[in-house]
């Protein structure tokens, strides 16, 4: 880059804001299209059934897509902070603007809205992903946001996850999240385990199966939240600075975890307690009045009857019975 009356030359062109990553539109339409196909036939099954089935359908749906979709998502930590702040590296010219930091497990992303949007001449909106997964190089992604001059905000707030920086945030976050996505992929294989089960069926293996599966995503939160224990680097914008705390993906993983648990816990306390009403509500339950049933009458013809007895035996048949 060459130097331009003094400043340095930045891109003008249009920043698209990135609302949602593209494997995450993919994983929510795979989901989706199975709900659907499941639904269509639900109309076909009869009485209280119906009832169940779409119950255990969504449930487990949602549970995996839940599990699956937070892997791509990019707020488990977030945070927000309003600074008045210089928009160009060697330039004096100040904007007001809010910059957001959104950490994921596979990378940040680092977002900078003017306020208003319109400013210094030019349309201040920006959200640019930094990636940290196992094939993807953070310093790399820091190195192209430097050529293509993006504004001095969001490579001051990138600059502090680099692997240069004494602050060590990356390090610190890139192996917890790292651990955090392999036990979220666990989560997902005991999962598909607790759904095979529950088709066998084997029902309270399929109960046992949750449990593991809402320890896993425990597991995962736990270690996701070892980060912060560490002595963290403060982003510091003038007097503002910048402050995060745990976002929806964070919050959304725990409940599904503890949803995994009841739902572990009930169909475990079930299968001890009233093995029936757990047949029931999974559609397994048998006829027994027809399995056990005593024949108590009998419709002979006494015709056929008699000819096998001898004269001395004479027939006990009620005519009744005819």
């Amino acid at each position: 880059m060459t130097l331009l009356d003094g400043v340095y030359p930045f891109y003008l062109q249009q920043r698209k804001v990135s609302m949602f990553d593209v494997r995450t539109i993919i994983v929510i339409v795979v989901f989706l299209t199975f709900a659907c196909s499941f639904l269509l036939i639900i109309p076909g099954i009869r009485g209280r059934v119906r009832l169940y089935w779409t119950l255990r359908i969504l449930f487990s749906l949602i549970m995996g897509v839940v599990i699956v979709t937070v892997q791509f998502t990019g707020d488990w930590e977030t945070g927000w902070v309003r600074a008045n702040t210089s928009y160009k590296s060697f330039s004096p010219a100040l904007v007001s603007a809010d910059i957001g930091l959104h950490i994921g497990l596979a990378g940040v992303n680092i977002s900078l809205r003017g306020n208003p949007v319109h400013q210094v001449n030019e349309t201040i909106n920006y959200n640019e992903h930094f990636p940290w997964s196992f094939n993807a190089d953070y310093d790399r992604s820091y190195s192209q946001g430097l050529e293509r001059g993006l504004p001095r905000p969001i490579l001051y707030v990138a600059e502090k996850f680099t692997a240069r920086s004494p602050c060590s945030m990356q390090r610190q976050y890139r192996i917890s999240n790292h651990y955090a996505s392999a036990t979220l992929w666990v989560a997902f294989c005991t999962w598909l385990i607790s759904n095979m089960l529950f088709s066998m069926p084997v029902l309270v293996y399929g109960g046992y199966m949750l449990l593991v599966t809402g320890a896993f995503m425990v597991f995962s939160l736990l270690s996701f939240s070892t980060v912060r224990n560490s002595p963290m680097c403060l982003i510091q914008f003038g007097t503002a600075t910048l402050h995060t705390g745990y976002g929806g993906s964070f919050w959304l993983t725990l409940v599904i975890g503890l949803l995994c648990f009841v739902a572990g816990i009930s169909v475990v306390t079930l299968h001890y307690c009233n093995l029936d009403l757990l047949k029931t509500f999974f559609d397994l339950r048998e006829d027994k009045a027809e399995e056990f049933q005593e024949m108590t009458e009998a419709y002979i013809n006494l015709h056929f009857a008699n000819r096998g007895l001898s004269p001395s035996q004479p027939s006990k048949l009620n005519p009744n019975l005819i």
